[in-house]
């Protein structure tokens, strides 16, 4: 009988996030020569490792909190001031999403079953989310047209 091997002993969670973290490390390399400065590049990367985290805010500062910084100040900088090519990193990401999807592939991200807190933001509305059963409220991308 033949050993299974260290990979094959791992459970099917840990081989996923072994395959998403060399993912994730693979759009940081094709990110770099976007950016004219390695520790914009750096930042980027973080920050990319920031929005799919866990923050409960994916605002600045909450991102910020989960990559582990104690103020917004690099995001900040990355977003506003940094050097980077931001129309080739989206035609970058759309070649990465045709790769993975097939050029006839379909992503359809549906944020309806994340329950929202709070009644006072702008745009706030109560909508019935099939997730939670019941009515709840729901932020609302607000919208110029009348």
């Amino acid at each position: 009988m033949q050993q299974p091997s260290a990979t094959e002993e791992q459970a099917p969670e840990v081989r996923l996030v072994g395959r998403l973290v060399a993912e994730l490390e693979a759009v940081g390399v094709w990110l770099q020569p976007h950016f004219r400065r390695r520790e914009a590049h750096a930042t980027a990367v973080e920050y990319v490792k920031a929005l799919l985290g866990r923050a409960q805010r994916k605002n600045l500062w909450g991102l910020s909190e989960d990559a582990g910084h104690r103020a917004p100040y690099a995001f900040q900088h990355l977003l506003l001031r940094a050097k980077w090519d931001a129309d080739a990193v989206r035609d970058d990401v759309l070649e990465y999403a045709r790769r993975a999807l097939g050029e006839d592939g379909i992503l359809a991200v549906d944020e309806t079953g994340f329950l929202k807190k709070g009644e006072k933001s702008v745009g706030v509305a109560r909508q019935f989310t099939g997730t939670a059963g019941r009515w709840r409220t729901r932020k609302w991308a607000s919208s110029s047209r009348t």
